[in-house]
């Protein structure tokens, strides 16, 4: 894990650039980590001690440019800084590692499986996940935990990170109206936690059938 002494004049978030200007390679870089992001805003509402980051520089080093992975866990901090957000995540302010980072493979490899891992282990990232819908020989989903300083592959799907309190997993399930597999979080036993998308339509199913049985009273649901 990196250490930064405290006397040094390290730049802050403001006066580091917030954008490397590179355009995200596809929909999925984007869609995958954002609705693992969606299903934690509901499941963690009252929780005000995490932060889950989207396509955002990650700066460990003042000398190094941010790395930028696609998604990114961090507990113990604060989930908003402020009404302006987050430009960036700088570890000297932060002054906590991501627990968990995600990797979303786009048409090329760009080091998720080399020089990427290498550099979060050496940030001391506890879990490291990659998902490739491209691979056909190994599972499109490899989920890493940091052990002795270096990565080692966890088995099963879902696979459950006890630090987090989660389970991540994938399989088929429609996201935006899009039918495809993706990556959802899951309990201890196993069962996956709906999408905002999925708790709107069970709770629409629910009231459909409230209607009915008040129906079937005699009573017209419209004019209550």
């Amino acid at each position: 894990m990196f250490s930064y002494d405290p006397l040094l004049c390290l730049p802050s978030s403001e006066e580091l650039p917030d954008s490397d200007d590179a355009p995200v390679d596809n929909e999925l870089q984007d869609l995958m980590p954002g609705l693992l992001r969606a299903i934690l805003a509901w499941l963690w509402k009252d929780r005000w001690d995490w932060f889950f980051g989207i396509d955002m520089g990650v700066y460990y080093h003042p000398d190094q440019p941010a790395i930028v992975p696609d998604g990114f866990l961090s507990l113990g901090v604060e989930r908003f800084v402020d009404e302006e957000l987050r430009l960036s995540y700088v570890l000297w302010e932060e002054k906590q590692v991501p627990i968990f980072v995600l990797e979303v493979i786009s048409k090329k490899y760009r080091g998720e499986y080399s020089s990427k891992k290498q550099l979060y282990s050496e940030m001391g990232v506890l879990y490291y996940a990659v998902y490739s819908s491209r691979r056909r020989k190994k599972p499109p989903l490899e989920v890493y935990r940091l052990v002795e300083g270096e990565y080692r592959l966890l088995s099963g799907n879902p696979v459950w990170l006890p630090e987090l309190g989660l389970g991540l997993g994938r399989e088929r399930g429609t996201y935006q109206g899009m039918a495809r597999e993706w990556l959802y979080w899951y309990d201890e036993g196993g069962s996956r936690f709906p999408t905002m998308e999925e708790r709107a339509d069970k709770a629409e199913q629910e009231l459909e059938a409230l209607r009915v049985r008040l129906r079937q009273r005699g009573i017209d649901p419209d004019t209550l």
